[in-house]
């Protein structure tokens, strides 16, 4: 059967190898091939704009946030709304011949770069969308490299998109992500070079972390160490899931005396470490768990969700007419909130639906503990230090990354229920939701799990271990008693991995399958060069982390 699509982005791919009917993520073979098309007119628009700075001309920063949210929005499960990627196309189109007009010698573009649609109607945009997908690059080395650059941009772009919402830009990353996406399109490129542009995507990929982590800290504060609320209160409440935290912000001023609270979902469980938005008195407490258990949580959440970014499962449930989307996600039938000129959002919408909906269904109590940013810790080292010299902490275990639906990633629990007394968890992303609920307890007061925050907060865990490595006065950071065992879902988890290669970082178990988009010899030279391996039973990884 001739296929409807290509896809293989992300870690739950069809048999780990390609959906080609539909994605096992939710999404149609329409709307995947729209996501490609999408690309293939942003690497146009960018042939373009690297054409004007070589001239010496000035980008608008507002296409560089343009490409940066186009990128972002094809992130697995951020929007699956074909209106959105249809007018996304057309715009761009437009952008980009508007700039062809700027250029003084045009020669020399690519398709991608010179490709104007006959007519604005869909037909036009679905045909020519079927002939630039993945699989459009033949040689199979070639293709797998161009995939995991973009796939790293992708990530790259999403992080520089949070930081641009919160003021803060760098032209120099928004250069390179458009030079780069330029050049995969460029045909003499061949594996070495590939590789070489594979790695300085990890570099800029560690400057992108760098500058959100710059702009989350100076608007809401250094992250501190925070017990949070998973219980439930009496009151109606908003639901708040993704990554963006302007958006939680904006809703928390909005719904301050309104006799609404509200709760973080997955990825937005960080907010409450920040001391900016936790001295929200409406901020009351985390519910549920990672992504892919939303369908049942917002059943049961009973209030209406907030969807700012990603993960999204596709909706079959009474609660579709409670939920809500902004930003880059999106969904068919889902209410879409949009920025002022100013970046400003109404949520009175969703507010006054709440007022109206029963108060959440407790589905757990307690607390979890997180906030152990770069900045907290660097505050405990002394601490810390005092209990590498002792002993009584023998290795730091990074579990950072993603969660999934698949029944492999049971392994991430077993294995930190399995792991020494002695031995301490770096997390960050929906990954910490394997095991951050387990009582681990601590080491010396240190708790054995340290969840630093979001996915990007990654650089916080890469920071940690740059310090440690200077503290001890090692010439390699891969001389610290640091273990590296990620799980890997969507595409922010690959730039978080070229990041850490750029680092220097090596041996690196990535799970729970090898990425599809890596063939044979792609997975060859990371074996090679930096010691990239995936991960067995926790029996067999246990003996290979903790050998004497």
């Amino acid at each position: 059967m001739e296929s409807k699509m290509f896809c293989y982005q992300c870690q739950e791919t069809a048999k780990c190898t390609g959906c080609t009917v539909s994605g096992v993520c939710g999404k149609d073979s329409e709307l995947a091939n729209l996501q490609d098309l999408l690309i293939y007119v942003t690497k146009g628009l960018s042939e373009v704009t690297t054409r004007l700075r070589r001239e010496g001309r000035e980008v608008d920063e507002k296409i560089n946030y343009y490409i940066n949210v186009n990128l972002f929005t094809t992130i697995t499960n951020a929007n699956f709304d074909d209106d959105i990627f249809y007018a996304r196309i057309k715009e761009t189109m437009q952008f980009k011949n508007e700039l062809l007009m700027e250029v003084s010698n045009i020669s020399g573009l690519s398709g991608a770069a010179m490709y104007r649609a006959k007519t604005n109607d869909e037909l036009d945009l679905k045909s020519k969308s079927e002939e630039v997908g993945v699989l459009a690059t033949l040689d199979e080395d070639i293709r797998s490299l161009r995939e995991l650059i973009t796939y790293g941009l992708k990530g790259l772009c999403a992080y520089l998109k949070h930081a641009n919402v919160l003021g803060l830009k760098d032209e120099s990353i928004d250069s390179f992500v458009q030079e780069t996406l330029a050049k995969l399109t460029d045909d003499a490129l061949g594996v070495t070079e590939l590789v070489e542009l594979t790695l300085k995507t990890g570099e800029f990929g560690v400057s992108g972390m760098a500058l959100l982590d710059k702009a989350n800290t100076s608007a809401y504060g250094n992250p501190e160490i925070t017990a949070v609320n998973i219980g439930v209160g009496k009151k109606p409440g908003i639901l708040v899931s993704g990554h963006d935290l302007k958006d939680i912000e904006q809703l928390l001023k909005q719904t301050q005396g309104t006799g609404v609270d509200v709760y973080t979902h997955s990825e937005m469980l960080p907010a409450h470490y920040y001391p900016e938005l936790k001295k929200y008195d409406n901020l009351v407490g985390n519910y549920g768990n990672a992504w892919w258990k939303q369908k049942e949580e917002f059943e049961s959440f009973n209030g209406p969700i907030l969807m700012t970014t990603n993960c999204i499962v596709p909706i079959k449930g009474s609660y579709i007419n409670r939920m809500f989307t902004t930003g880059a996600a999106g969904y068919e039938d889902v209410k879409h909130i949009n920025p002022d000129k100013d970046g400003l959002k109404d949520f009175s919408e969703i507010i006054e639906l709440a007022k109206n909906c029963d108060a959440p269904t407790e589905i757990e109590s307690g607390e979890i503990v997180g906030g152990f940013a770069h900045e907290q810790v660097f505050a405990l080292a002394d601490s810390v230090v005092e209990a590498v010299k002792s002993g009584d902490i023998k290795k730091f275990i990074v579990m950072a990354g993603c969660d999934g639906r698949s029944k492999s990633r049971n392994y991430y629990t077993d294995f930190a229920n399995a792991l020494p007394k002695d031995a301490v968890i770096l997390t960050a992303g929906c990954a910490k939701y394997r095991y951050n609920k387990l009582n681990l307890g601590d080491i010396n007061g240190i708790p054995r799990v340290l969840d630093a925050g979001q996915c990007n907060d990654s650089y916080s865990l890469a920071l940690i271990a740059l310090k440690l490595k200077e503290i001890f006065e090692l010439d390699d950071v891969n001389e610290l008693p640091i273990a590296y065992n990620i799980a890997w879902y969507e595409q922010k988890a690959v730039i978080v991995l070229l990041a850490l290669l750029s680092l220097g970082v090596k041996n690196i178990h990535l799970g729970p399958t090898i990425p599809a988009f890596l063939s044979p010899n792609v997975v060859s030279v990371l074996v090679e060069n930096f010691g990239i391996s995936g991960i067995g039973t926790v029996e067999e990884d246990m003996k290979i982390f903790f050998q004497e």
